[in-house]
């Protein structure tokens, strides 16, 4: 498997009236191309904040992260901003789409930062939809206009359209009921058979599932690694090794 990203004893502190804290502490990890990886563990363990300093959208206290051969803790914020847009993609439990724009606007409008033509966008955009299962009557309609599991599908379409070599997703079932997380996790699971590398925090067992690589994060370090077959579908045993491992961290 190849090595898209890459970290070197990755850390990061925070200062919050003169007190520090650890939040990340000597973290190397490798991710690696086309896996659906999770990071999963005990809030406040330093899921998110993991997560940020992958991509990029945050920079590290001390320690390395490489994207290919690229240490991306080195960059500029300007550059950092060029990286994302070219590099990733990324879903949030907050959908952040824009209100006054239709559905297939939102996608669109993400591709356009990177100045690719609005009609070849607006294929691609069209593919995306299909692909996730946003029927072709809720393009044209507004982001209020639709489900909670509708409006987060879009969202995977709008942090794929410029086919991100990653896309990161946080929490991104978190304030659906069921049902809508499925259809979502459904949409996920789809991109990754497809060939997209995902890394997804989560606190849901559910979405753990889906994954193929299970990371427990506790206490700012990596402290469990579960390897899955890629999922197929809901089955008892793959749940059971997930409960086992995470009962085994103190999950």
């Amino acid at each position: 498997m190849k090595t898209i990203l890459r970290t070197n004893k990755l850390c990061k502190t925070f200062s919050n009236a003169g007190v520090q804290q650890h939040v990340l502490k000597n973290i190397d990890l490798e991710i690696f191309e086309d896996d659906f990886t999770i990071i999963m563990g005990a809030s406040g363990g330093g899921k998110s904040t993991l997560l940020y300093a992958l991509s990029g959208m945050d920079s590290p206290t001390l320690g390395e992260v490489f994207f290919g051969e690229e240490n991306i803790a080195k960059y500029s914020q300007d550059k950092l901003a060029v990286f994302r847009r070219e590099n990733c993609g990324f879903v949030f439990q907050q959908i952040y789409l824009v209100e006054s724009m239709s559905v297939i606007d939102n996608v669109v409008v993400a591709g356009m930062l990177l100045k690719e033509k609005r009609k070849e966008l607006v294929e691609r955009a069209k593919k995306l939809l299909q692909f996730i299962g946003i029927d072709e009557s809720l393009w044209k309609k507004l982001p209020n206009q639709l489900s909670g599991g509708e409006a987060q599908r879009v969202g995977v379409a709008r942090a794929s359209i410029n086919n991100p070599k990653v896309l990161f997703a946080d929490e991104p079932t978190g304030a659906l009921n069921s049902v809508m997380a499925s259809a979502v996790l459904d949409s996920l699971t789809q991109s990754n058979q497809n060939g997209q590398g995902i890394v997804m925090v989560t606190h849901d067992i559910n979405s753990a599932l889906r994954g193929n690589r299970i990371l427990y994060l506790k206490d700012g370090k990596i402290e469990g690694e579960l390897k899955l077959e890629r999922y197929v579908g809901e089955c008892d045993e793959r749940r059971k090794m997930v409960k086992d491992f995470l009962s085994s961290q103190g999950w």
